[in-house]
């Protein structure tokens, strides 16, 4: 039987966070994680406050250099941590493809694919669907649909699935529809719980918000509307929000991997790694600072593909299997 970390009745009990048994930490599933590698990453355009083509011009072999160790050394920390990784082929012309948490919003074996606000990403958008048509005839997933016209919806990077409480945060006002919602609800069965981002720097959802596996979440108070905030302190209860300082999330801090008690970020001030640690948490900082530049970090770089809703693994508790891992290269 596979033991779901993010289920509620598996969230570490009210005792202080860092008196926490290793027992209180159930082992995940194996996690199974959609990376693409940066072979043609650059930042060419502008289309967020962090792009900023001339800077990138005048240093682009030392940040080329510095994005392909940093996207190594994530990749291998994910491994290390016992994720497998499948991966998308890089393609020339599309600098953004490196961001997979765009690619679609994936769970129960459905992957919704993105549809782009953007003109310079939605290039991007037949190169994912062929990749998930791939992992569906490999039996990794089940279906995969597009999104109705007319609709933007950027995939798992405005879509935040918080798996213990049952529901995605969209984030809308930026790159995806609020309209979006219904759409995802009606496909994946869970609720959805809108919220507008009214900061530029943290456009999609994945910059400003991170469920963590113990049922506290990160979050970027400035970045969501007064009602937002009081939507977030409503649902996940003001004792298990951490707030990550302005500091800290400039560096997109929030933007983060977490694999049970571990969470892979680029950077974290001593303050935020002591929330943490405090709360039973890993903390592994990853050498990715170049992607801040296009305005990514961890959590853009990857896609789980591998989520289940507490629902569907409470109807078939004993037939989670592991597949053959062999990573995928489609363009």
């Amino acid at each position: 039987m596979t033991i779901d970390a993010t289920a509620p009745g598996l969230w570490p009990s009210a005792q202080p966070e860092s008196a926490r048994p290793e027992s209180a930490w159930p082992e995940p599933a194996r996690p199974r994680i959609i990376m693409c590698a940066p072979d043609h990453f650059e930042v060419s355009y502008t289309i967020n406050p962090w792009m900023r083509p001339d800077e990138w011009e005048s240093r682009r072999a030392e940040l080329s250099g510095a994005a392909a160790a940093g996207w190594s050394a994530l990749r291998n920390r994910l491994h290390q941590l016992g994720a497998a990784v499948e991966l998308v082929a890089p393609h020339p012309g599309l600098p953004d493809l490196v961001f997979t948490a765009n690619a679609a919003v994936v769970l129960d074996g459905k992957a919704l694919v993105a549809r782009f606000r953007h003109p310079e990403r939605r290039p991007e958008e037949p190169h994912f669907r062929r990749f998930f048509d791939g992992l569906a005839s490999r039996g990794l997933l089940d279906a995969v649909h597009d999104m109705p016209p007319g609709l933007c919806l950027e995939g798992a990077g405005d879509c935040v699935h918080d798996a213990g409480r049952g529901v995605f945060f969209l984030g809308h006002g930026f790159r995806s529809d609020r309209e979006a919602a219904a759409v995802v609800a009606d496909l994946f069965g869970e609720e959805v719980e809108p919220l507008e981002l009214v900061d530029p720097r943290f456009y999609h959802m994945d910059t400003a918000l991170c469920p963590l596996s113990g049922g506290e979440v990160l979050y970027v108070p400035g970045a969501f509307s007064a009602e937002g905030r009081g939507r977030l302190r409503e649902r996940i209860g003001a004792d298990r929000l951490i707030a990550v300082p302005e500091a800290d999330a400039v560096r997109l801090a929030a933007n983060a991997v977490n694999l049970g008690r571990d969470v892979v970020l680029a950077e974290a001030s001593d303050d935020l790694k002591a929330a943490l640690a405090e709360r039973g948490y890993r903390v592994h900082e990853v050498p990715i600072r170049s992607f801040g530049l296009s305005g990514g970090s961890a959590f853009c770089l990857t896609l789980r593909l591998d989520r289940r809703s507490v629902r569907a693994a409470a109807a078939a508790p004993e037939t989670v299997a592991e597949v053959a891992v062999q990573p995928a290269l489609l363009d």
